[in-house]
């Protein structure tokens, strides 16, 4: 395993909620992988690409014993302990991302401010237990936009939006066909 302390920079992490795993990746290379518990259906946990932008030791009740907040709009979603160990593994939190108290005490040291943290998309929040995770480096960069289909989107209508031709929305995204979008889904927004 490689050790955090030594490579700050290039450290991202990765949630699927799909197999509710947080990956750590460190110069694109997968470090560690600890289990999570994610948003449940009626509250997923937002899919996108994120930073931490604050931390707080010992916030206690149910947020345990560490706290990463994230900057997701509308809410303050965040990666933290629990005082609930039997809900890791589970789609349960009201977006946030759970992590056993011991893995978050291990991992907060190694998480310094403005750290990317990627959210996958998992189309319609499935159960499957599947997930559409890909490598870090098969995807597009972390200093993209990204949108969260709403129903009545279309990827015409997506590409008007940001004014993006939708031959390029159908690149970056590797898709094939523009009329499959499902509520949820990110598209990826070239700077």
């Amino acid at each position: 395993m490689v050790n955090l302390t030594m490579y700050r920079a290039g450290l991202e992490l990765h949630i699927d909620p799909g197999s509710r795993q947080l990956r750590v990746y460190l110069g694109g290379e997968l470090s560690k992988t600890y289990p999570v518990a994610v948003g449940k259906a009626a509250t997923p946990t937002p899919a996108g690409d994120y930073q931490v932008i604050n931390k707080l030791m010992n916030p206690g009740g149910v947020l345990g014993s560490r706290w990463m907040g994230l900057n997701i709009p509308g809410g303050n979603y965040g990666i933290h302990g629990t005082n609930n160990p039997a809900s890791i593994g589970n789609r349960v939190s009201l977006g946030c991302i759970r992590m056993q108290n011991y893995n978050v005490e291990e991992l907060f040291p190694q998480v310094p401010l403005g750290t990317p943290v990627r959210v996958l998309s998992i189309p319609g929040y499935n159960t499957t237990g599947t997930s559409s995770y890909t490598n870090p480096g098969s995807g597009p960069p972390l200093d993209h936009r990204v949108h969260i289909v709403v129903p009545g989107d279309t990827l015409w209508k997506i590409a008007s939006r940001y004014n993006v031709s939708l031959d390029t929305l159908l690149a970056v995204n590797n898709l094939t066909n523009p009329d499959v979008l499902e509520v949820g889904q990110s598209i990826y927004i070239p700077s």
